[in-house]
């Protein structure tokens, strides 16, 4: 909306900053951050007094969960959300198409998640909505998103898939896309939901991974770059910065009070929404495979899921003590606060070493 003060400029004055995208970058996280420590306090309040007894915590977890988490309230991914809604609309330029996708996707998962938290909650147990359906509706939403891209993006680039490392190597899938597409949204937003179990530990691997993304975002939207990089320009993606500095600016707020021990948690509502937001911002840049390297520390949780189950359908045994991963780690013995620094860690390697793959041709 601040983008449109450039229509006063005469091009050497204070409305001109308003062109730059690393200005608008700034702004929207600032707004962002704020937001975050505004109403992050009375949002915990309200959320105390509307949900009770809080999240539902897993009898099946871990036990020192059910002592020290009980009682914490959920859905503070609205924070988040609210904090990222009104900075990019502020921001943004809006007639841009993947700010509109991004947030589409963005808010139409945080729907999903919320209506899973309001379930568990009000149900006062673990289950909320059924996979099936999350899935089925996650999948709905993904699908919209790979054809809104396609249509978007430059004949020489709709329906192909960029592959890092390579230079000019990329694959005709055609129609395909879609589908590819819907895999790596909704794998994303699920594998950033397995992620999310302790103390921050979901939020800054997140903020880490976007980060990454917005510096892609950034250098494939502008030609002078990607002719430097050799990468596939993409025409307007420049403009999801913003969304990405106002994502980092409310994860920030938002882990000033889920830091250990968490005043509230993100629930459903947010991971799923941040982890859809990843995807989307990989399919709307061409880099979905890199996708799979930035974000590793969620490949590897929800990888550590699916081995346990299909393991133990098959033999009746267990790979993980527990699973996601990262309650294994709890039952070894290490403390909550060295997994998620730890995780944080490995988190921040990845995101280098994918952001690598951008000059490494």
């Amino acid at each position: 909306m601040l983008y449109y003060l450039t229509e006063l400029s005469d091009g050497g004055d204070f409305f001109n900053l308003f062109r730059y995208i690393t200005f608008r970058s700034g702004g929207a996280f600032f707004t962002a951050l704020i937001f975050g420590f505004m109403f992050g306090q009375p949002l915990i309040n309200l959320l105390r007094r509307k949900q009770g007894k809080g999240q539902p915590i897993r009898e099946d977890g871990p036990e020192s969960h059910i002592l020290a988490k009980a009682g914490t309230p959920t859905m503070g991914g609205v924070l988040i959300l609210g904090a990222i809604l009104v900075s990019t609309l502020l921001w943004a330029r809006l007639d841009n198409g993947y700010v509109w996708m991004v947030l589409f996707v963005t808010y139409s998962f945080g729907l999903i998640g919320f209506a899973d938290d309001y379930l568990k909650v009000a149900k006062q147990n673990s289950k909320g909505v059924s996979g099936k359906i999350r899935l089925l509706l996650g999948f709905g939403v993904a699908a919209v998103a790979g054809i809104w891209t396609m249509q978007m993006q430059a004949p020489e680039l709709s329906g192909y898939l960029a592959f890092p490392l390579f230079k000019d190597a990329m694959l005709n899938l055609g129609y395909l896309y879609v589908p590819f597409a819907m895999i790596v949204i909704v794998g994303a937003a699920n594998a950033v939901n397995f992620t999310d179990g302790l103390d921050g530990l979901a939020i800054m691997p997140v903020m880490i991974a976007a980060g990454s993304f917005g510096i892609i975002a950034y250098l494939i939207g502008r030609t002078d770059f990607t002719e430097y990089l050799e990468v596939s320009y993409v025409a307007g993606t420049g403009e999801l910065t913003i969304f990405v500095a106002a994502l980092i600016g409310g994860g920030l707020g938002f882990l000033w009070y889920n830091a250990p021990p968490a005043a509230v948690f993100m629930g459903d509502t947010g991971s799923l929404a941040l982890g859809g937001a990843l995807g989307a911002i990989a399919v709307a840049t061409k880099h979905e495979i890199v996708l799979a390297i930035i974000g590793g520390l969620f490949v590897a949780e929800a990888m550590s899921v699916i081995i346990q189950v299909l393991y133990y359908k098959k033999t009746g045994k267990r790979v993980f003590l527990m699973a996601p991963m990262h309650h294994h780690f709890e039952k070894r013995g290490w403390g909550e606060s060295q997994i998620v620094i730890r995780f944080w860690i490995i988190s921040l390697i990845l995101a280098l070493i994918g952001l690598a793959t951008l000059k490494i041709r």
